[in-house]
């Protein structure tokens, strides 16, 4: 559900001994900044990109998730099938506002990321939703024939987790893995928030901590006809969410749950979001809608 070209743009000077390439995987620029000795684990690494993209895409007609889309039953793969059990966590987590059942809005009635429409009260309100109705094992998952699953509010965060421990697994030092609003740091690295109003940045900051992710979502590059219409829908409500800006979670859990928590967030009540970020740990920086920031800083970054 975040299909952006920038939301966080890394402010770091590339170093002499790092090497970057960048990549259009996954609907967006998937860029792999490492250094220089472990040049070779860069292709592994978009293979990894594209593995993932292969399993969980809504927008390949021959990945596992969209087989099941269409099939309502689909073999799945370790990818997929951890995926799908990290979704089932993120929902309990976060109280069902995080839902990949939300893809029968998405997906077929507003069409996010294809031909793009706006949808009618009725529809919306007959679209079927529960994600209690997903049922999966390791072999296979299984829908009913009015659902949909969607898992791009997890799946650039969960990608990048795949690459990062590959690389940690191979004892890679100093490497920064980003998809559009999603981004891992195995070193300290410093990244620049975008301003939600403007082509501006709204604060930067240091990473504290060695394998850091960064994650932000927000509700002002993707939208129907205005910002009432956009991507980000309160599956509760089942509409698009009118509290929110930007969200902007940085921490050291997997980057696939800050993807998660930052979209669920988005969604959330004003109050119930800033429970829920408060009892996380994580650092956040949220501006509302009205243009009012709020930041809570912790051990994950400095202010520079």
């Amino acid at each position: 559900m975040k299909i952006y070209l920038v939301l966080i743009i890394m402010s770091i000077l590339l170093e002499a001994e790092m090497l970057q390439r960048v990549q259009i995987v996954m609907g967006t620029f998937i860029s792999i900044q490492i250094n220089k000795k472990y040049h070779k684990k860069i292709d592994e690494g978009f293979k990894i990109v594209k593995a993932v993209d292969n399993s969980l895409s809504t927008f390949k007609s021959t990945s596992i998730i969209s087989m099941l889309n269409k099939n309502t039953i689909a073999k799945l793969d370790a990818l997929s099938y951890e995926a799908l059990f990290l979704s089932k966590q993120y929902y309990k987590d976060t109280d069902g506002y995080f839902n990949i059942a939300i893809g029968k809005i998405t997906k077929d009635l507003y069409r996010f990321g294809g031909n793009e429409r706006l949808v009618d009260e009725k529809s919306l309100s007959a679209s079927h939703i529960d994600f209690l109705a997903l049922d999966f094992d390791k072999a296979q998952a299984h829908i009913p024939s009015d659902m949909k699953l969607d898992l791009g509010g997890m799946g650039k965060g969960f990608a990048i987790d795949k690459v990062s421990e590959y690389f940690i697994q191979e004892g890679v030092d100093k490497a920064i893995v980003s998809a559009s609003g999603d981004i891992r740091c195995l070193q300290r690295c410093s990244i620049g928030v975008q301003d939600p109003f403007s082509e501006g940045i709204l604060v930067h900051f240091r990473t504290l901590k060695q394998n850091s992710g960064i994650t932000t979502s927000g509700n002002y590059n993707r939208y129907i006809k205005d910002k009432t219409h956009n991507h980000l829908l309160n599956p509760k409500t089942k509409h698009s969410q009118q509290n929110f800006a930007s969200i902007t979670l940085v921490g050291d859990m997997k980057s696939s749950a800050l993807d998660a928590y930052a979209t669920a967030v988005s969604v959330m009540p004003k109050d119930k979001a800033y429970r829920f970020l408060d009892a996380l740990d994580v650092a956040y920086i949220v501006v509302e809608v009205d243009g009012k920031t709020v930041l809570k800083n912790s051990d994950f970054f400095e202010l520079e």
